[in-house]
């Protein structure tokens, strides 16, 4: 949007700011404390504004606010000078700021992709060729040219919220607002998304609102603003607000792991100055070193790992392939001919980039997608003389063999629990106790009315629940972390022998996503043999994970420990993916003449670290 185009929507034709809140407060229904309470700032045109905070502390209400979603209880909001409240303005409020959720399902509206990225552009009039060619564009500053003609139920997550991005982009609005965007995207994916938003402000001048929990994305902002509780507690640039680590625990969220681990250094006497990147990590490390007059450091090597042990648990893969839509025109191969073995007892990791087949993977594990010779209606081809038959893929979970008919998929389902993305939109019932206990009485219809009752009450206990603070409430009046927690309560509560779990901590704030591990950990120490999670996170793969695997295109690409995957930096990069933040450091502390080898976790990296330190030899 040019300047001549915003003075028409400013008063008088005179000057505005992009965004201006002034003492804004809202309250959704039936609710006694406000969302949004007494807010004010602005964002001035071309300017980068990020905004973090704890789950439920009121920033995506800031954000439909801003779009006219919502509409302000007390006070007033203003988008170059138009009132998002007034009927009269509310679409051209819309025609300059879009936003993109972070569930793309909300913003899906066509059955093709391309029609789905014209849908905006068409409401507002633009000619036909225009259109088509905001189209490619869109779709190519997402990544995603070659899914025009593709159906986007079919898509994974990641690709799905890139169409909805694109599909904001051909808008061209003025003010692009990310309302957790990036959250399902592989890193890869966020990595191209936030390029694309950085050159639209840089070279475009577009106005930018991220809502983000992705550290390294706020700190690509010219201002960040810290929300708690529905109040803006702190704002100013990124640099000051991340390295005012305590002020950032007292809102609930948790400090950058990088800061992390600059404090658990200066506790064994390596000080660093504070810093905010790996390669000013491995700045400090490094100065610390050449203070103390130490030369050659090189930390104990980390011995290779055994690999998975083997149990009655274990699960087993192979020649597992699988088609979307097979022999129709959006046939989309998902699996090709995948081995994989997870032994009993293990926290395994699942990671690949978006379309990689992950999910496709994981259902197959409980047979919510059925092997093909385990349908009804399957019969084996008849073999021409001397023609040997197909080899069949085939799946065995402890005791169950999923390439069998006869096979019990009801308690299969019982004892491989799964829970998906946004496992919070698997709510359904009129309360929390009913929700929970749903799963319990279709598995096992002989239980007491008293003993359901006290299995959903420990399950609750166990997510870190009051089951007599939300049993009789309705799951759709709780915050987005406790919904989450009561989905993960109606799984676990069949007390699953092996609990599988797509993207679980996907869009929860920092303190959110540890506070989930904790309890996944917790459940594996107890009584859940086995644990599979799907991350794009690779330091939560390397904090939590015995062993992962790489799916790349369809394949396994690679499976061991975290250390030995993460050790194949150059590889995994190729390949769409990142590394865990310890790794990058390691990687600039060898640029520097310094070699740490360690497990990749915070703890394990400051230990090698020291090791090192201690090692080394001082110069004569």
């Amino acid at each position: 949007m040019t300047r001549s185009n915003v003075a028409e929507d400013c008063p008088e034709g005179g000057e505005c700011a992009a965004v201006s809140f002034k003492n804004v407060k809202f309250w959704y229904p039936e609710s006694k404390t406000a969302a949004v309470n007494g807010v004010s700032f602005t964002v001035e045109k071309g300017e980068f504004v990020s905004v973090i905070g704890h789950n439920g502390s009121g920033k995506s209400t800031l954000a439909r606010l801003v779009c006219g979603l919502l509409q302000a209880d007390e006070g007033s909001v203003s988008v170059w000078g138009l009132d998002p409240s007034d009927p009269k303005s509310v679409f051209d409020v819309r025609r300059h700021a879009g936003i993109v959720f972070q569930n793309p399902d909300n913003q899906m509206v066509a059955s093709i992709v391309e029609d789905d990225v014209a849908f905006g552009p068409e409401n507002l009039g633009v000619e036909r060729e225009e259109i088509g060619r905001r189209i490619q564009s869109a779709l190519d500053a997402v990544g995603m040219s070659q899914y025009r003609n593709s159906t986007p139920t079919r898509l994974s997550g990641g690709q799905k919220q890139r169409i909805a991005i694109a599909g904001v982009l051909a808008i061209r609005p003025d003010i692009l607002i990310l309302d957790e965007s990036t959250a399902m995207l592989d890193p890869k994916g966020r990595r191209e998304v936030i390029d694309v938003v950085r050159r639209l402000n840089r070279e475009e001048g577009m106005t930018v609102l991220l809502i983000t929990h992705f550290m390294e994305e706020a700190l690509l902002a010219d201002r960040t603003i810290v929300m708690n509780r529905g109040e803006i507690v702190m704002q100013g640039a990124p640099k000051e607000i991340f390295e005012n680590g305590e002020a950032l625990v007292t809102y609930n969220l948790c400090l950058p792991e990088i800061t992390v681990i600059a404090n658990m250094l200066a506790v064994r006497g390596i000080g660093v100055p504070p810093c905010l990147k790996p390669e000013e990590l491995a700045d400090g490390i490094a100065a610390c070193a050449r203070a103390r007059g130490l030369t050659e450091l090189v930390s104990p090597r980390v011995p290779a790992d055994g690999g998975a042990m083997r149990g009655q648990w274990d699960i087993d893969v192979s020649n597992l392939s699988y088609t979307y839509s097979a022999s129709s025109p959006f046939a989309s191969r998902a699996l090709r001919g995948v081995d994989l073995h997870i032994g009993e007892g293990e926290f395994f990791g699942v990671i690949g980039h978006t379309g990689s087949g992950k999910s496709t993977l994981i259902q197959h594990l409980n047979a919510l997608i059925k092997l093909p010779q385990a349908e009804k209606k399957y019969r084996p081809p008849k073999l021409k003389k001397g023609q040997t038959p197909p080899d069949m893929p085939k799946i065995t979970v402890g005791g169950y063999d999923l390439s069998d008919k006869k096979c019990n998929f009801l308690s299969l389902r019982a004892d491989v629990g799964m829970v998906f993305q946004y496992p919070e939109y698997q709510l359904f019932a009129e309360t929390v106790e009913e929700d929970v206990a749903f799963g319990l009485r279709n598995f096992y219809k002989d239980l007491s009315a008293e003993e359901v009752k006290e299995r959903v009450y420990a399950a609750l206990s166990a997510v870190g629940l009051d089951p007599a603070e939300v049993a009789e409430k309705s799951p759709f009046d709780l915050s987005g972390g406790q919904k989450r927690r009561v989905a993960i309560a109606g799984v676990i509560v069949t007390r699953p022998k092996i609990l599988v779990l797509d993207e679980p901590a996907a869009g929860l704030d920092p303190l959110g996503k540890k506070e989930i591990m904790e309890l996944l950990h917790a459940l594996h120490s107890d009584w859940c043999r086995t644990v599979v999670i799907v991350s794009h996170d690779m330091d939560e793969i390397a904090c939590n994970c015995t062993r992962a695997c790489v799916v790349s295109e369809g394949r396994i690409f690679a499976c061991a420990a975290p250390h030995e995957l993460f050790a194949r930096y150059d590889e995994l990069l190729s390949l769409g993916l990142d590394v865990p933040l310890t790794a990058k450091v390691c990687r600039a502390l060898k640029e520097r003449g310094i070699d740490i080898d360690c497990d990749y976790t915070p703890q394990g990296f400051v230990r090698a670290v020291e090791q090192a330190f201690e090692g080394g030899e001082c110069r004569a």
